[in-house]
């Protein structure tokens, strides 16, 4: 099926079962390099080493912020242009898009690199601690030029309609990876840059395999010789700012978070913040991948003017999205003992308490928190950026850090707790903007022009 029937001929129940549940396993699989990251560095290395992985990953995930930028922010209007007819703009979109990213992926990766001993240090870690940490940053920031297209080629085969090659790269991804960091950690007995590498060999693998068809030109889109210009970059940023702002502002949380924790609780407590992200990792891109491959049947279909299509797609997102959340509920406060034991086996009794205790209160963030992952979706799929980019910075940054001043003084249950705050405050929000432009989500369908 091509990708204009897939999006403009199939039922919408059928569309988001054809492209959600793909994209939702794609998602987890290309995410669960971060999952098995940590177990193997915290089953293997020990408790030092998973601290470490999670005091450089911030900056980690900054690194693929700006790529994320550019592969989300020119997904949208490419989406757009092919609805309305116009693929050698949107075969444009996409030649300069795939340009600037290992452009900026080489300038960033450079910078991290140099910077990695200071942006460490600066965090609070000593000694071995600050050692493993940078040892880590710096072999994510070598590979940077090659690593950081891959999750924007995932977006790109989804808008031909490759949904199925997407999903098989994602968990080759992962496979690759995990057998890799295998090897290196258990047989060659590397340290903590060896898990890095794994991974991000197992990035340059599958980024280069899902290059191949648009070389090759079996797909819609294709390279052409880019044509850069101010108002694309414009476009670009503004479509990939929600996404990228909420990459940087979680990231400057989460670095706050870790300023935080090392003056409340040390190690094990910023080793008890990575098992929270960890899960929150499992879930969220099950979250994000649902509502996240549906975005270019959304765009196409705003773009063609069938807003009571996109509507109805919609209607699917928020539904999957509030019941897988209801779902995660159940599992992280029923089995917060055996979440922990998979990341750190034959803790003590006090680490043992305060992860199950984290983990509980952390598990009522998701009794509201799909609401506005849904609606920030939605509101990027139809080139609404700014209530998109309202929502993202409020939901990493702004509803933080205001309960983090709240709920100072209890310390880290005052952090365990942070993220339901958040969660909660940011669906208020969503509901607010989704009331707001109710008359323009609910245009009329404009009559398709005879041929």
């Amino acid at each position: 099926m091509n990708s204009q029937t897939l999006f403009t001929k199939t039922s919408p129940l059928k569309l988001f079962f054809i492209a959600s549940i793909p994209g939702a396993i794609s998602m987890l699989a290309s995410a669960l390099y971060q999952l098995i990251d940590g177990v193997f560095v915290g089953q293997i290395l020990g408790e030092t080493a998973f601290a470490a992985l999670n005091l450089a990953m911030p900056f980690v995930i900054i690194n693929f912020a700006l790529a994320d930028l550019i592969g989300v922010g020119s997904s949208v209007p490419i989406s757009i242009s092919l609805g309305r007819k116009q693929e050698g703009e949107a075969n444009n979109l996409f030649s300069c898009a795939c340009l600037m990213i290992v452009i900026t992926g080489a300038l960033i990766g450079a910078l991290l690199f140099a910077a990695a001993p200071l942006l460490i240090g600066w965090m609070g870690a000593e000694g071995d601690f600050a050692h493993q940490a940078v040892q880590y940053l710096r072999v994510y920031a070598l590979c940077s030029p090659v690593t950081t297209i891959v999750f924007a080629m995932d977006n790109y085969l989804r808008i031909c309609g490759k949904i199925r090659s997407s999903m098989v790269l994602n968990i080759l991804m992962s496979a690759l990876s995990a057998v890799l960091e295998y090897l290196f950690l258990f047989v060659f007995g590397w340290g903590i840059w060896g898990a890095a590498l794994a991974t991000c060999l197992g990035m340059c693998v599958c980024a280069l395999l899902a290059l191949m068809p648009f070389f090759l030109k079996k797909t819609q889109l294709r390279f052409c010789r880019p044509r850069l210009n101010a108002g694309m970059i414009r476009q670009i940023v503004s479509c990939g700012s929600p996404n990228f702002l909420n990459n940087i502002a979680g990231r400057i949380t989460s670095i706050l978070m870790n300023m935080l924790l090392v003056r409340f609780g040390g190690a094990m407590a910023v080793s008890v913040y990575g098992i929270l992200m960890y899960a929150d990792g499992f879930i969220q891109p099950l979250l994000y991948g649902m509502c996240d491959s549906l975005q270019p049947a959304v765009g196409y279909n705003w773009g063609a003017g069938k807003f009571s299509r996109v509507k109805a797609i919609e209607k699917c997102c928020f539904t999957a999205s509030g019941i897988l959340s209801v779902a995660s509920v159940f599992v992280l406060f029923l089995l917060p003992e055996t979440i922990t034991n998979l990341f750190m086996s034959n803790v003590d009794a006090v680490f043992m308490e305060t992860a199950v205790t984290a983990l509980k209160l952390f598990s009522l963030t998701y009794i509201t928190r799909w609401f506005s992952f849904a609606t920030q979706s939605y509101m990027l799929a139809v080139e609404k950026s700014l209530p998109a980019s309202l929502i993202s910075v409020s939901t990493a940054l702004v509803f933080p850090v205001l309960i983090i001043v709240l709920l100072w003084p209890l310390e880290l249950t005052g952090i365990w707790l942070n993220f339901a705050c958040t969660a909660l405050l940011a669906a208020i929000l969503s509901a607010i903007i989704l009331f707001k432009m109710r008359g323009e989500l609910n245009q009329p369908d404009i009559p398709e022009a005879n041929p």
